[in-house]
């Protein structure tokens, strides 16, 4: 008889996005002359940069030539991205080699699928609230989790104590807190991992959006760190690739594990190894459009987005200041962690919000135990409809 994977069953019973997908699409089914604004799922509303385009464009002329056609790529991605991904990182003081950068489809897809690597006996660290694949994933596997509490007190930005943890999840900036951590924090952490032989997983997916030169885009601007840390980014939110799907991670040929029979293992050659079984790269119009991102042109344009988002975010922090209301992030971060109002719980807010102004956030609830009483909002809308959204917040809360 087959038998299911039971882990399964501890995981809740539908996820965060599909619960708010289903109470707009009731609202917007009784109510559809309200137009609805969605501050909530953090995808983009810009679309690709010119640079983009024009090398997918080519690269889609090359794939309808006999000449130039290309099949099977390698699984951890063409040596032209990758090594323009290493130019990138250099940029900002990291070396790395081509070697250390395993392209994706995207930033979740390895933050799950790196867990093949980890034995199930595993004790994991992970932030409350949190983006909810870390947790989900790890259930899926059966593992142990520890929470560590992020909270008003420590700026959500929680650190290491007498946890005992082989497996850590940190996220700067975060998702969803928007909070960002410093050199001298992350350091902390590094020193900790590296004592407890323990490994990061940093999720640095929303890198992009840091302005302040005094913190580290990467994990790898910390002395130590390539000894215990696996890097994921994305390009969902630096470039607009929700819809296009392209992401890196990067294990560093130091990060060393040994094994049971005291052997020592790379676990740059484990990713490599799990990779070449269970994918199959990413299509190679998508990873001309990403190297094109990396080029000085695309850095340009891309930057032109990002501050588009930054203005969304300055709009509703504003906005929140104006009313009093505490919040974390919208500055080095796309996200707005803000306090619910007049002590309402998160879902409850979100059903106030939703009913009287017609505007969709995400409720804290959603994101752990700790973010009950907290909301998380976007800037990835349009200045006009996020302009709007803060007009209606404003005249409903003051």
């Amino acid at each position: 008889m087959a038998r299911i994977n039971e882990n399964y069953l501890n995981l809740m019973e539908s996820y965060l996005f599909s619960d708010i997908a289903k109470r707009v699409h009731a609202f917007c089914k009784q109510h559809p002359e309200q137009e609805v604004i969605r501050m909530g799922i953090g995808d983009v509303t810009l679309p690709l940069v010119p640079r983009v385009t024009e090398a997918m464009h080519r690269a889609v002329d090359e794939m309808g030539s006999k000449d130039t056609f290309r099949g099977y790529g390698p699984e951890q991605g063409y040596d032209f991205l990758r090594e323009a991904i290493v130019s990138y990182y250099d940029r900002i003081g990291v070396g790395l080699t081509a070697g250390e950068v395993f392209v994706s489809d995207g930033a979740k897809s390895d933050v799950g699928n790196i867990t093949d690597l980890f034995g199930r006996e595993n004790t994991v660290l992970i932030p409350d609230p949190v983006y909810p694949v870390y947790v989900d994933t790890n259930l899926m596997n059966g593992r142990k989790i520890v929470y560590l509490d992020a909270n008003e007190q420590n700026g959500f930005l929680p650190m290491p104590g007498d946890e005992q943890a082989d497996i850590i999840y940190l996220c700067s900036p975060n998702n969803p807190t928007g909070a960002v951590y410093t050199r001298e924090q992350l350091k902390v952490w590094v020193d900790y991992a590296i004592r407890r032989h323990a490994v990061i997983l940093f999720d640095a997916a929303y890198e992009a959006f840091i302005t302040d030169d005094r913190l580290p885009r990467s994990i790898y601007e910390i002395e130590g760190a390539k000894r215990c840390a696996i890097e994921f980014c994305s390009l969902s939110k630096t470039a607009g690739f929700t819809g296009t799907r392209c992401g890196y991670t990067v294990v560093p040929m130091e990060l060393v594990l040994t094994v049971s029979d005291g052997q020592e293992i790379t676990l740059n050659k484990l990713w490599n190894r799990r990779q070449t079984t269970k994918f199959n790269g990413v299509p190679y119009i998508i990873q001309r459009g990403a190297e094109a991102v990396f080029s000085e042109e695309g850095q340009k344009q891309i930057r032109e987005n990002i501050a588009y988002y930054r203005a969304n975010a300055k709009t509703i922090g504003n906005t929140l200041t104006k009313l009093g209301i505490p919040f974390t992030g919208g500055v080095n971060s796309p996200y707005i962690w803000m306090k619910c109002p007049n002590g309402m719980g998160s879902w409850e807010f979100f059903d106030f919000l939703l009913e009287n102004i017609a505007v969709v956030g995400t409720p804290g609830a959603g994101f752990g135990r700790n973010g009950e009483g907290y909301f998380r909002l976007t800037s990835f809308g349009s200045i006009d409809t996020t302009e709007e959204a803060m007009t209606r917040f404003f005249n409903l809360l003051k």
